[in-house]
């Protein structure tokens, strides 16, 4: 019966999941396939605008959705420091993220298709940011110390687990870009919030995503 229900919720998610225009294959599949595409920036008015954009699910099985994803970390590892990329930031709004698993022994890089933070610690730890797309901007941000997540592979199949630490930071800096929040966006909004100070952030060095 749970194997029933479980093939039953792929195929609603997969239906759901729109498939890919015929502008987005394109721009997957410019140039050498199994090269990096470029990072979007925010200096560039249309990119920009892609980058602010409300991102979709993809259909995991589609094949341009694997060519996406190995691009994706291409772009991210052909980076200096870059420890997560989201599509966005290749031009493609879709629910893809590249991240670098720190709570991992060899530390990583691993791949979320149509990833969802179910839960979030009200601990948060501050810590600094940067990201790929937004040139010469660091800054320091508040982000939940544990959070739970879910997300499926290129098989469609779906995963649960609990993630803390830096890797939760990194985890939840990409998914923001799947919303179309940008870190300088981000701080901006929050420049009026109070919160009460925890030593608890962990690689406190300055990373861009």
């Amino acid at each position: 019966m749970k194997k029933l229900s479980f093939l039953f919720i792929l195929f609603i998610g997969l239906l759901n999941a729109q498939k890919l225009t015929s502008s987005e294959i394109s721009i997957i599949n410019q140039g050498d396939k199994n090269t990096a595409l470029p990072i979007y920036q925010t200096t560039d008015d249309n990119q920009h605008k892609t980058l602010l954009s409300l991102s979709t699910e993809i259909d995991p099985l589609d094949k341009n959705t694997a060519i996406l994803v190995n691009r994706m970390k291409e772009s991210l590892t052909a980076t200096e420091g870059g420890v997560g990329i989201a599509a966005p930031q290749v031009g493609i709004n879709r629910k893809i993220i590249w991240v670098q698993r720190f709570d991992k022994a060899g530390e990583p890089l691993e791949y979320f298709i149509n990833p969802v933070i179910v839960w979030r610690s009200e601990l948060q730890n501050l810590g600094p940011e940067g990201d790929l797309s937004i040139p010469h901007f660091r800054d320091q941000f508040y982000r939940s110390k544990v959070i739970q997540l879910e997300y499926v592979d290129l098989k469609g199949q779906k995963y649960s687990e609990i993630v803390e630490g830096f890797t939760a930071v990194i985890f939840q800096h990409e998914i923001d870009h799947l919303f179309g929040i940008l870190i300088s966006d981000k701080k901006e909004k929050e420049k009026n919030d109070a919160y009460q100070p925890v030593d608890a952030f962990k690689k406190s060095d300055s990373v861009t995503r």
